[in-house]
């Protein structure tokens, strides 16, 4: 089963006070460079968050949230040390959540 591991914090914060698109061109680059399949995600009011077992750390995160999903731990690893005021854990498919990567955010 894989495991999806998160950095999670204000969609604010990761989308317009953190440089993530510095990052994430830089990193899909890299992946490119290296023929490496992309394993990682923007998910803007992440569903993940909904899941019962999931209520105290969206407790502690500013709405509406973001996270960057990734199945490589040492990625989320480094962000956490790069941005720092972040939430992070992990999480795997279930009957609670389904879908890892979906978002609750309404497309206009």
């Amino acid at each position: 089963m894989t495991t999806y591991y998160y950095v999670l914090a204000s969609q604010k914060f990761l989308t317009e006070d953190e440089p993530i698109d510095e990052i994430f061109k830089e990193r899909t680059r890299n992946y490119q460079e290296n023929e490496k399949e992309i394993d990682f995600w923007l998910v803007k009011q992440p569903a993940f968050l909904d899941a019962p077992e999931m209520a105290a750390i969206k407790a502690q995160c500013p709405q509406p949230a973001a996270a960057i999903v990734s199945t490589n731990k040492q990625f989320i690893t480094w962000l956490k040390l790069r941005l720092e005021y972040v939430i992070t854990g992990e999480f795997q498919v279930s009957e609670t959540i389904p879908q890892p990567l979906a978002s609750l955010a309404v497309v206009s």
